[in-house]
């Protein structure tokens, strides 16, 4: 950012020579390496394509700042950690921001906070529901190739509020006032293609069957062909949900909460757990699968029940499904319904990252576009994580040294692997692909966060950033990958 004229401080611990820190009038960022994600917005049309779902009701002769400016300030924001609108009145000014966000450095401030919080409350509903099938369009333009079948993870995740914002009600379970967001999510990418902002002490799954009918609506007229396996908690394990699947033609597993009469059916493979761990000391699972009809189902469903026992004590989960081969194969299925265990890491990367439950204006519509500006900063990072990506092959990895645990097939794919030996490969990932598979945190250590000094002349503009930056090499990595999909473009060198 522009510095200040203050007076030289200086500091007299290095006893060899005074240290003097002065401010000069030069273009400084903390966050130059936000530029390659803006260049990979820009090849995809991201942000052009959000900014094209929004009305602007305001007469443009009289608008210092577009609405296209004050999304690309928001969405950039938040990949950078500055979650809020109140960080915006100290980065209006950051030579960076501008470039990101369509200005030259020299240019008038971006958008302030007042202005910015004036756009998050001029959303309406009908712009609110474009952006939900941008989200969906998005999904699918991802694919190079109609996928043959879709995993969606379907969730409910509390958003604490400490204000007076409107429909925000206590919710006895999470013993807070919030929202209840509704969150889809795709197994095999990871994207969020539905992101719906509920009050507070509604029911998991209300409203969710009309949402999975309209997302699937939307993928099978891309994908007439797709097979769509559908996972949720218990909280979803309700008649309607069972409903929409089925009349849909949707493989469906959803968590079943225990009652006397799944105990009762289920009391001799938990006492046959429980005498195996006896006589070895080694944790027990036991699965076992019936049909089983609640008084409100209008028929039978397969019911799945794992009875488990280790030093912890004893545990009995149960979880209906229509999965082919689940009579045949119940510990697969069930196994299966545990990955969806992996949609709630969306929901703490979005939370946690990119902190999107900052959803603190008054107004529902204006948190509800929020919660949109969130799940787009968040696909945006999703896009390009697999651009970069180099993940090792089972063969390299059984090469890396004695520690590692020879696999058995090196010929299989990575995703055949299970258990310690899955959880050792991604470790191994992890340290030779950090942003393969890295969350926000990583890209902003390894990326985002680096000083960077602007120049602008008639010509050109220049970012200089510092060559001994430890993670340079990452940052020239990331480059190359983001010139290569378009022919032609310089890389970084």
């Amino acid at each position: 950012m522009v510095g200040q004229a203050v007076a030289q401080i200086c500091f007299d611990f290095f006893s060899r020579l005074p240290i003097v820190v002065e401010p000069k009038e030069v273009h400084l960022s903390s966050d130059a390496g936000i530029l390659p994600i803006r260049q990979f917005d820009d090849q995809i049309g991201f942000t052009d394509r959000f900014i094209a779902c929004l009305d602007d009701p305001r007469d443009q002769d009289f608008t210092d700042h577009a609405f296209g400016e004050m999304v690309r300030q928001r969405i950039y924001g938040i990949l950078a950690g500055y979650e809020d609108c109140n960080d915006h009145d100290t980065l209006r000014g950051d030579p960076v921001f501008k470039l990101v966000s369509g200005r030259r450095p020299e240019d008038q401030d971006l958008a302030s906070q007042p202005t910015l919080s004036r756009f998050e409350n001029a959303i309406d509903i009908p712009s609110l529901w474009r952006l939900h099938d941008f989200m969906i369009d998005d999904f699918i333009d991802s694919f190079q190739q109609p996928p043959a079948s879709l995993t969606l993870d379907i969730d409910a995740t509390d958003d604490a509020c400490h204000g007076q914002q409107q429909l925000a009600l206590f919710h006895g379970f999470y013993d807070q006032y919030q929202y209840l967001p509704l969150i889809i999510s795709c197994d095999q990418t990871k994207q969020v293609l539905w992101a719906a902002l509920r009050p507070g002490k509604v029911h998991a799954a209300l409203g969710a069957d009309d949402d999975l009918e309209y997302v699937v609506h939307r993928l099978r007229q891309a994908w007439p062909d797709v097979v769509i396996h559908v996972r949720g908690d218990a909280g979803f394990g309700v008649p309607w949900m069972y409903a929409v699947c089925e009349r849909l033609q949707l493989i469906y597993t959803f968590g079943l909460s225990t009652n006397a009469v799944l105990k009762r059916a289920t009391e001799s493979l938990l006492q046959k757990a429980v005498e195996q761990f006896e006589q070895t000391s080694q944790p027990i699972r036991l699965f076992d699968q019936f049909l089983y009809r609640a008084r409100s189902w209008k028929n039978h469903r397969r019911v799945i029940a794992k009875a488990e026992c280790n030093t912890l004590g004893t545990n009995l989960r149960f979880v209906v499904t229509n999965r082919p081969g689940a009579a045949m194969l119940p510990e697969t299925c069930y196994d299966n319904y545990v990955q969806r265990g992996e949609s709630e890491n969306r929901n703490k990367e979005l939370k946690n990252g990119l902190a999107g439950d900052r959803l603190s204006c008054h107004r529902f519509l204006a948190n509800y576009f929020r919660l949109q500006l969130h799940c787009a900063a968040l696909n945006l990072l999703i896009r390009l994580r697999p651009v970069i990506a180099e993940p090792p092959t089972l063969a390299e990895y059984g090469k890396q040294g004695a520690d590692q645990v020879p696999v058995k097939d090196p010929s299989l794919p990575v995703e055949a692997l299970a258990g310690k030996e899955r959880h050792r490969y991604h470790n191994y990932r992890r340290r030779l692909d950090p942003l393969g598979q890295g969350q926000i945190e990583t890209w902003r250590t390894m990326l985002i966060k680096v000083a960077g000094q602007v120049t602008q002349s008639v010509r050109r503009i220049v970012i200089t950033i510092p060559a001994h930056w430890p993670h340079l090499d990452w940052f020239g990595r990331v480059c190359q990958a983001i010139a290569a999909l378009r022919p032609g473009a310089q890389a970084f060198t």
